[in-house]
């Protein structure tokens, strides 16, 4: 997991911080799980506004991971290659926006009910998705460096590939755990009665049901992704471990924002949030650190 000293583009203390923080998150989570919400959970219309809408600055990051993979392909001249997965990274971050934030914003633009509104107005707002999400690639094509190919390919793929990987398994954990959301306890008569820790796992328990899938939090594996940035500031023409560092603290801010968005929602525990992170942290690190072994220290 180790290159040159860094991993996702930042000093090896940045990466053991982020470690050590969801770690002692899950220890407190781990006994003070339920009293924590009982504190902090509040339904607030800023804090739904920015639940349904915060992962849209995460998942901007596929498409500038496809511009990477373009950049670098056509520099080694295989520009059809590249377009192809210029295409891809587009369509995932329209993909994951339509499928987990989609109907929230079909009904904020348009007032959409699925079977009496015109089926147009879902695919008027697919367009609108999709074109929100260019503005990347364009960026990407100005600020990128062609100059090493190889790390622009490696970053790109890195990207791409720990989202979904990442996507997969924590829907993969949340069928093994089938832990109850908090949002669903406070309905019940006895809240206490049904609440169970995270290692109180009964697998398949949840099925298609919503209410049993707080843990780990799908949302934080989505935030977790600004963690790429410093990667990606990496590979950009003016480019230093300042702005790495930058970076690194801006992704650090919106990861906390939004966890704590999790709870004050009641969506999930701290010990949801912090596993979410964490895992989600570990397979990007892995990942990108077999993408980029080899690739030769660019920073100035």
């Amino acid at each position: 997991m180790k290159l040159h000293g860094k991993i996702l583009g930042v000093s090896e203390k940045c990466f053991y911080t982020v470690v050590l923080a969801c770690t002692i998150g899950i220890l407190l989570g781990s006994f003070f799980d339920f009293q924590i919400n009982e504190r902090l959970a509040n339904v607030t219309k800023l804090g739904s506004f920015f639940a349904a809408y915060g992962c849209y600055f995460s998942y901007c990051l596929y498409p500038a991971a496809g511009m990477c993979l373009y950049k670098g392909l056509k520099k080694k001249g295989f520009s059809m290659a590249g377009t192809v997965l210029l295409i891809i990274g587009w369509f995932l971050a329209v993909y994951y926006t339509n499928t987990y934030s989609g109907g929230k914003l079909r009904e904020l633009l348009f007032h959409y009910k699925a079977g009496e509104s015109s089926p147009w107005l879902s695919v008027l707002n697919w367009l609108i998705i999709a074109v929100l999400y260019v503005w990347p690639m364009l960026l990407g094509s100005k600020i990128l460096d062609e100059k090493d190919a190889d790390r622009l390919i490696a970053v790109g793929a890195a990207i791409l590939i720990s989202g979904v990987v990442s996507d997969n398994v924590n829907q993969w954990l949340k069928q093994v755990a089938s832990r109850p959301r908090y949002k669903y306890l406070i309905t019940l008569e006895d809240p206490k009665s049904e609440f169970r820790n995270w290692w109180q796992m009964i697998p398949n328990q949840a099925g298609s049901n919503d209410n049993f899938k707080s843990w780990p939090s799908g949302n934080m594996t989505i935030a977790r992704m600004m963690f790429s940035l410093p990667m990606l500031t990496d590979v950009m023409k003016m480019r230093s471990g300042r702005k790495n560092m930058i970076a690194f603290a801006l992704a650090c801010i919106f990861v906390l924002i939004y966890g704590y968005n999790r709870i004050h929602m009641t969506n999930h525990f701290l010990s949801d949030v912090c596993f979410g992170t964490l895992i989600t942290y570990l397979i990007y690190s892995l990942i990108s650190s077999a993408f980029l072994h080899g690739c030769k220290e660019q920073l100035i």
